[in-house]
């Protein structure tokens, strides 16, 4: 069951609206660059595969291709997981509660974004302590000499807009909770 702005109850559903929209916003922008850093990462190894494969025609790999996977897809990973759980779309066990009221998958659904809350705010903590020990250490990539920091800062935009958006899935869900009805996530 859907449920319009005039008919959600709980913590300012209104706003709670507006805010999805915002952050539905920034998560596609986030999901989307992380996609095409992937498909660019994807034509890069192309690139380099083939100039390794071909050396005895003078093409030649790409230089420190590996270090550029390697940071851009920890990047791109960090870039999808708001856009995950905005939509849902995090791997759930409804063995038990998807034969049961509505009201206790609501309930499921909200603990589940409290965990998923905890978890984030852990992951973010932890980036954020290594990026300063990467940042304090100089440590830089082995072929192309780029300080490892870079990648963890690529990768705190997408944990930060993770948390954000944890916090807000746990706000809607309560408001789910509170309304009896779920709201709808084509509004968001």
């Amino acid at each position: 069951m859907t449920a319009s702005i005039t008919e959600r109850r709980g913590i300012l559903p209104g706003a709670e609206q507006t805010a999805g929209r915002l952050i539905n916003s920034l998560c596609a922008i986030l999901a989307t660059t992380g996609g095409a850093l992937l498909a660019g990462l994807a034509v890069m190894t192309v690139i380099s595969v083939t100039g390794r494969s071909l050396t005895s025609v003078g093409l030649r790999p790409i230089t420190g291709d590996f270090e550029l996977v390697e940071v851009g897809c920890a990047v791109a990973i960090f870039s999808f997981l708001p856009w995950c759980q905005l939509k849902r779309g995090h791997v759930t066990v409804d063995l038990f509660v998807g034969f049961g009221p509505a009201w206790l998958m609501r309930f499921s659904t909200l603990t589940g974004d409290i965990i998923m809350t905890l978890v984030a705010v852990i992951m973010g903590w932890r980036l954020w302590l290594g990026m300063h020990e990467m940042l304090s250490n100089g440590q830089e990539t082995y072929l192309l000499g780029l300080p490892i920091w870079y990648g963890y800062v690529g990768g705190m935009i997408g944990a930060s807009l993770f948390i954000l958006t944890c916090l807000y899935t746990v706000w809607r869900a309560w408001n789910d909770i509170v309304s009896g009805q779920t709201a709808d996530l084509r509004l968001q």
